[in-house]
């Protein structure tokens, strides 16, 4: 390749850099990206933050090991300008710890659905809309079809869309182009970043929780069982949380 040559693939590089990917190199995305808060994390990801317009898988050995609390530092920057839904969620909101993590109540949606199908349409109608800055969505079962629908539907919002699933569904393909385990920790939670666009990753991340209460978790990580009490009703029903 002569030099002029190669000089002008160079700056069409510089002038393109989310167009061109190198598989050694992490990344960059077109579309706008918000830090994790945890600068390990934000290392490991494209853009350095969880990418909006893309559809975010988060694996859990059950729900309640953390996964709300590692994503409270992108929630809580979200929720000063824009909503946030959380749609089919197994647990009753637990609203005070909300207001503690300074969540404005207006800012946060419950929508709680009772099929599948329904939670699916929910949630896809939702990221069309636009409306929100960001979307959880949990799910057990969901076909590969529905995920399809899904990611085409986040890349046409400036979203952030997290799906929480079983961490059984590592063995399924998906079309996300971010997939992470978390497994639990004592006083945190270990991250596993499964797919990515970039180099294929074998850190187990060890990310410190300061409200995770040390005492829920065994020290068997993969195998910890968590007991997370259930705020009560009275408690929950106590804040402005719109419920949908």
């Amino acid at each position: 390749m002569s030099a002029a040559s190669s000089s002008s693939i160079s700056s069409v590089i510089g002038k393109m850099p989310h167009a061109i990917w190198r598989a050694n190199e992490i990344a960059v995305y077109k579309a706008s990206a918000t830090s994790s808060g945890f600068g390990d994390l934000d290392a490991e990801l494209p853009n350095a933050g969880w990418p909006r317009s893309s559809l975010i898988e988060l694996l859990l050995v059950q729900a309640g090991i953390g996964e709300l609390q590692l994503l409270k530092p992108v929630l809580a920057e979200i929720a000063k300008t824009q909503r946030i839904a959380f749609i089919h969620r197994p647990h009753i909101p637990n609203g005070l710890a909300f207001q503690r993590w300074e969540l404005a109540d207006d800012r946060l949606f419950w929508m709680k659905c009772s099929s599948t199908a329904d939670a699916l349409w929910t949630t896809e109608q939702v990221l069309k809309n636009g409306c929100f800055g960001a979307v959880m969505l949990w799910q057990t079962n969901i076909r590969a079809e529905a995920l399809r629908r899904l990611n085409l539907a986040a890349q046409t919002t400036d979203t952030c869309f997290f799906l929480l699933r079983p961490l059984a569904a590592q063995r399924d393909t998906s079309p996300a182009p971010l997939r992470l385990a978390l497994r639990p920790a004592r006083g945190g939670v270990n991250v596993e970043i499964i797919k990515r666009r970039g180099p294929h990753s074998d850190k187990s991340l060890y990310l410190a929780l300061p409200d995770m209460p040390i005492s829920k978790h065994l020290p068997d990580h993969n195998n910890a069982h968590v007991d997370q009490p259930m705020p009560s009703i009275s408690a929950a029903r106590s804040t402005q949380t719109l419920l949908v």
